[in-house]
C-alpha cells in the first residue's frame, strides 16, 4: 500500500492558503454529490482554489479527501492510478485531482478508477484544451462538466471592494435596470472601477498585486502557447509565432471578422491549418469565436466575428505591440465575454451587434451611440459605454457585469 504522507502535507498547507478566501459563484452551484466531476476553464480563473475550498469545507482533518496535482512530479512517477487507488483502500472517500490534461493517460486511469471504486468521488480540473474535450467525449455517459470562467464585474467589485451585490437575470436587468443601477451606484465610482476591470479585473490573481497583474497575466498566455496548445493539439513549437500573429491580428482589430482566404495567404499556411489553430486558440480561453444568426451551412462554416476571450487579454496582447486597443472591439468583447459566461446563446444578426437566446437585439456603442440600427425593432436595446445611468431601452455597458 503507498505511503500517501507527503501528499496530505501538500495538501494540508495548499488549504492553509485558502482559509478566509471568499468562494466564487460556481461553488453553490456544483452537485458535489456527483461521483465524477469535472471543472473546466481558462488559466488563472480559480479552479484551485475552488478546488481546494471544497476539500477545506468537507474534510475536517479527517483525512476523507486528496487533493493531488496531476503534473507533481510525484504523482506523473507514482502514477495516478495507484496513489487513488491506495487511498481509496484506506478508506477515502473523494480523491481531488487538479491541472489532470496534464497527466497523459488520464482518460484511462480515470475510467478505470470510476468502474474499480463504484462508491468513490473523483472530483477533477483542468484547462479547457483539446486534450480536456477528448476527455470529456471518452467520459460522456460518467463524468458532469462545470465551466468556470473569469470573474464578472459583480464578482470583481466584491473582491476588489468589498461591494456586494446580487446577479441578476438578463431579462429583469433589460426591464428594470435603471432601479438596478439606482441601487449599485451608492457603491462608488462605477464607471471608474469599471475602466479598472476592463485592465485588470478578469482574474482573481489581482489580489496578489496589481503591479504584477500584466507580469501574470502574460506568464498564462505564454504557457497557453508554449505548453497547453502544443501538448494537447500536437501543434509543432516551430508553428507557435503563427498562434501569435493571430491573437496579435484579432486583439488589434476593431472587431475581427474573420476572412479566411486572406488569412491563410497572409500567414502562408493552408485554411484547415487556420480553422484549427484559431479553435485550438478558443479551446484555451484565449479567443471567443461567435457565429452568424442564421442556419445551416453559412453558420457552421467560420464564426460571424471573433473576439478575444475577455477584455484583460485585448489590453494585454495589444499592450505589448505598443499599441491601444480598439474601443469598439473593447466594448464588444466585453459585452460576448459576460454573456456568454452567465450561459447565455450569443450570435451575429444581420441587423445589431448581437443577439441573444435568439430574443433580445442589442446595439453596443460609446456614450453617443443612435438608435438607428435597432429602430422599431421588438426587444432591441442600446447598449452604451460611458454612461452611469441609462432610459428606457439605452442601457449602461457596464451594468450587463452583473449576469452572473
Amino acid at each position: 500500500m503507498m505511503d500517501l504522507t507527503e501528499f496530505f502535507g501538500i495538501q494540508a498547507g495548499l488549504i492553509g492558503t485558502v482559509s478566509g478566501l471568499t468562494g466564487r459563484f460556481l461553488k453553490d452551484q456544483i452537485n458535489w454529490d456527483q461521483r465524477l466531476l469535472g471543472i473546466v476553464g481558462g488559466r488563472g480563473t480559480g479552479k484551485t482554489t475552488l478546488l481546494l475550498q471544497h476539500v477545506a469545507a468537507q474534510d475536517r482533518g479527517d483525512q476523507r479527501h486528496l487533493y493531488i496535482s496531476a503534473d507533481h512530479i510525484h504523482v506523473q512517477a507514482a502514477g495516478l492510478y495507484e496513489i487513488a487507488s491506495s487511498f481509496f483502500r484506506l478508506g477515502g472517500e473523494a480523491i481531488v485531482i487538479d491541472e489532470i490534461h496534464k497527466y497523459g493517460t488520464w482518460q484511462q486511469e480515470v475510467k478505470n478508477l470510476y468502474d474499480a471504486f463504484p462508491k468513490a468521488k473523483i472530483l477533477f480540473s483542468g484547462s479547457s484544451i483539446v486534450a480536456l474535450q477528448k476527455g470529456r467525449a471518452d467520459l460522456s455517459r460518467r463524468v458532469v462538466f462545470y465551466t468556470l470562467p473569469g470573474l464578472s464585474f459583480r464578482e470583481y467589485l466584491y473582491f476588489a471592494h468589498g461591494l456586494a451585490f446580487k446577479p441578476w437575470a438578463l431579462p429583469e436587468l433589460l426591464e428594470n435596470h435603471a432601479a438596478i443601477v439606482a441601487e449599485i451606484l451608492p457603491g462608488g465610482p462605477i464607471l471608474g472601477h469599471f475602466l479598472d476591470y476592463l485592465d485588470h479585473g478578469v482574474y482573481p490573481f489581482f489580489l496578489e498585486g496589481i503591479d504584477l497583474y500584466h507580469h501574470k497575466l502574460s506568464n498564462v498566455i505564454e504557457k497557453v502557447l508554449y505548453e497547453d496548445i502544443p501538448t494537447a493539439a500536437g501543434t509543432r513549437p516551430a508553428n507557435i509565432p503563427i498562434l501569435k500573429r493571430l491573437l496579435w491580428l484579432i486583439a488589434t482589430s476593431q472587431p475581427f471578422t474573420p476572412n479566411i482566404d486572406r488569412m491563410s495567404r497572409d500567414l502562408k499556411i493552408s485554411k484547415p491549418y487556420v480553422y484549427t489553430y484559431l479553435d485550438s486558440l478558443e479551446r484555451a480561453g484565449l479567443l471567443s469565436g461567435v457565429l452568424p444568426a442564421e442556419t445551416g451551412y453559412r453558420m457552421v462554416r467560420k464564426p460571424a466575428k471573433i473576439y478575444m476571450e475577455n477584455p484583460n487579454l485585448i489590453r494585454q496582447v495589444a499592450g505589448e505591440l505598443g499599441t491601444k486597443e480598439q474601443p469598439g472591439a473593447r466594448r464588444e468583447t466585453f459585452f460576448a465575454h459576460q454573456m456568454k459566461s452567465a450561459g447565455m446563446h450569443v450570435r451575429i444578426p444581420t441587423q445589431g451587434d448581437f443577439l441573444v437566446d435568439d430574443t433580445y437585439l442589442f446595439e453596443i456603442g460609446g456614450r453617443g451611440k443612435g438608435k438607428g440600427q435597432i429602430q422599431n425593432r421588438a426587444k432591441a436595446y442600446v447598449v452604451r459605454d460611458d454612461i452611469e445611468v441609462g432610459f428606457g431601452n439605452v442601457i449602461p455597458l457596464w451594468l450587463f457585469g452583473f449576469l452572473y
